[in-house]
């Protein structure tokens, strides 16, 4: 297989869903979901932490499976660079039988967030299946993808499959870091012809539960707030603390987050919020329901908002959001502060840029003293891919075989994924249904990260399913 480095050296009840989306026993496993079972296994048992950690690895067996499933060394592209031998990724390349239709890029990112043995309940780099759901860091997010994409691809090449669309997977490294490598950045920015597509399918979307056992609705992604970190800083020449002054890098530090907690950007709406929130307002029934439907309607309802500004999630989805996240200041404590700073962490709304956050934040500090620093790395503006019928057309009428009842709903993470890589360069990006969570976040980025059972296996086929249809 080709290696290639930087400088290119070479509403339904879960119970009612139908026999397909019921967990299976381990012994009662088709043999196709026992070998997906076993790649899922080996990929969640394959440390990719930054610290301690090896994505190279993951991909390296990854490749091995679909190299196993009889694809050409060719087809087949592991990269890295030699500043990260570590986290590199793969790009696999299913060839279709058109010329015009252009590709399907699946995208998956192989990293996972910290985890101390110590502090969870199981060991998070072992495959748990217990009170039917696998435990482990990685079984969410975002390796139950990345097996899929894989075993997706196993799955048609042992079915002699011939897509129209040539469909692409790329397993990348250092989405869960700010500051590492990003292998979908670096792909875009260095290969992107490795990596052109008609449209891809990331993480993002999937099913929410009520906790309860109650799917209450699929979400398909469609796109995501950009993030940005800013160091707010107040300087000062300091003297003795036993002749204090107003003059106080704290004190003016301490006023300019004051004045940012009480501040609120304005709303602003797209065509994806404004469908999320007449079509998910419509299927909640309840007040806040009503006016999430009122809202859509008339973004300039003062009532409505107040009552959506009352779930935490929804009002971020409503606007760009600034929150202090990391305090400093002062050098000891017989001496006024020279230097007091503090990090403010920004989600900005598609389509927002740097520039204009800085100058809303310095509007609402009204302080020359105080500085507003962007800190690195800035990514890509956020750019709303569109919402096409072609892409949801699909997803809904799979949903309505696998989920009844259940609709599909487009939503704007308010959160940040590779996509916004890909958007940059022109691929519109979709976090596809599938797979389902419960309101706790799963463990997600924290301890005992869990997926249900069934969600694992019913999300597999559903989006076995998606490819196909979008690949014709």
């Amino acid at each position: 297989m080709r290696k290639i480095v930087s400088t290119l050296v070479g509403a339904g009840l879960l119970a009612s869903l139908p026999a397909s989306a019921q967990a299976p026993a381990a012994a009662a496993l088709r043999p196709d979901q026992a070998s997906f079972h076993d790649l899922y296994k080996e990929l969640v048992e394959t440390n990719t932490t930054l610290s301690a950690g090896s994505c190279t690895l993951a991909a390296e067996r990854m490749a091995a499976h679909l190299k196993a499933a009889g694809f050409a060394d060719s087809q087949l592209t592991l990269f890295s660079t030699p500043e990260h031998p570590k986290e590199g990724g793969l790009v696999a390349i299913l060839p279709g039988t058109s010329t015009a239709a252009k590709p399907l890029l699946l995208l998956a990112h192989l990293d996972v967030v910290e985890a101390k043995r110590a502090d969870w309940t199981r060991d998070p780099f072992t495959l748990v299946e217990e009170n039917g759901n696998f435990y482990g860091r990685g079984t969410s997010d975002d390796k139950a993808m990345a097996a899929i994409w894989v075993d997706t691809l196993v799955r048609l090449k042992a079915a002699n499959a011939k897509p129209k669309r040539t469909i692409k997977l790329a397993l990348t490294c250092g989405e869960e870091t700010t500051f590492a490598f990003n292998g979908a950045q670096w792909l875009a920015q260095n290969k992107p012809e490795l990596i052109a597509a008609q449209f891809a399918l990331n993480e993002g979307g999937g099913g929410n539960t009520d906790g309860h056992g109650k799917l209450l609705n699929q979400e398909m992604q469609v796109g995501e707030k950009a993030v940005i970190n800013f160091r707010i800083e107040a300087t000062n020449p300091g003297g003795h603390s036993s002749i204090p002054i107003r003059d106080n890098a704290i004190y003016e530090l301490a006023d300019a987050l004051v004045k940012l907690r009480n501040h609120e950007f304005p709303i602003e709406m797209n065509d994806t919020t404004r469908a999320y929130f007449a079509k998910a307002g419509a299927a909640r029934g309840d007040d806040l329901g009503k006016a999430m439907v009122a809202l859509a309607k008339n973004p300039q309802d003062n009532a409505a908002e107040a009552v959506v500004n009352t779930d935490r999630t929804y009002h971020s989805q409503l606007r760009t959001t600034c929150v202090a996240t990391l305090l400093d200041g002062g050098h000891a404590n017989n001496a006024l502060p020279q230097r007091a700073g503090a990090n403010v962490n920004c989600r900005m709304f598609p389509g927002r840029t740097v520039d204009e956050t800085k100058a809303a934040l310095a509007a609402v500090f009204a302080d020359p003293k105080i500085t507003i620093t962007p800190v690195p790395p800035v990514r890509p503006v956020a750019k709303a891919p569109p919402l096409d019928p072609l892409i949801m057309g699909p997803a809904e009428k799979l949903a309505a075989k696998y989920f009844p009842g259940v609709p599909v709903v487009p939503s704007m993470s308010t959160g940040a994924t590779d996509g916004i890589f890909l958007e940059a360069i022109g691929i519109p990006t979709y976090g596809v249904p599938g797979p389902w969570g419960d309101p706790d976040g799963n463990g997600v980025h924290g301890l005992n990260e869990r997926l249900e059972v069934r969600s694992l296996y019913t999300g597999r086929d559903y989006l076995f399913d998606l490819v196909k249809a979008y690949a014709g």
